[in-house]
C-alpha cells in the first residue's frame, strides 16, 4: 500500500470515529483514490521494473496475482536497487469489471 494510501485510511477512520463522516462516505472516497490512483499510474508512469529473486509462493484468485518473493532485486530503469528480505507484490489487470 501506499504511504499516502495509508494516511487516507487513518484520516478517514479519524472523521468516522468523530463522527463527521459516515462509513460509507468513506468507502466512496477510497474508491475514488483508488480509481485516481488506478488511472493516474497508467498514463503518467511509464518506467519498466525488473525483478529477479526467488519466486516463494504465488497464488491468484479473480485475477489478483499475489507473489511472494525472496533475495530480490529490482531494476527501474537504469537503477538497481536490492532487497534481501521478503517482498509481497499484489497485482491485478488494468480491466474494468465487464470488459
Amino acid at each position: 500500500m501506499l504511504t499516502l494510501g495509508a494516511a487516507l485510511i487513518d484520516s478517514l477512520n479519524e472523521l468516522i470515529q468523530a463522527g463527521h463522516i459516515t462509513p460509507q462516505l468513506a468507502m466512496q472516497v477510497l474508491e475514488q483514490y483508488d480509481k485516481s490512483i488506478s488511472e493516474a499510474l497508467s498514463s503518467k508512469v511509464k518506467a519498466k521494473v525488473t525483478i529477479k529473486g526467488h519466486l516463494k509462493t504465488y497464488n491468484n484468485c479473480d485475477d489478483v496475482w499475489t507473489l511472494n518473493v525472496t533475495n530480490s532485486s529490482f531494476k527501474c530503469d537504469h537503477e538497481t536497487f536490492t532487497i534481501t528480505d521478503k517482498v509481497k507484490i499484489v497485482a491485478c489487470s488494468n480491466r474494468r469489471a465487464g470488459e
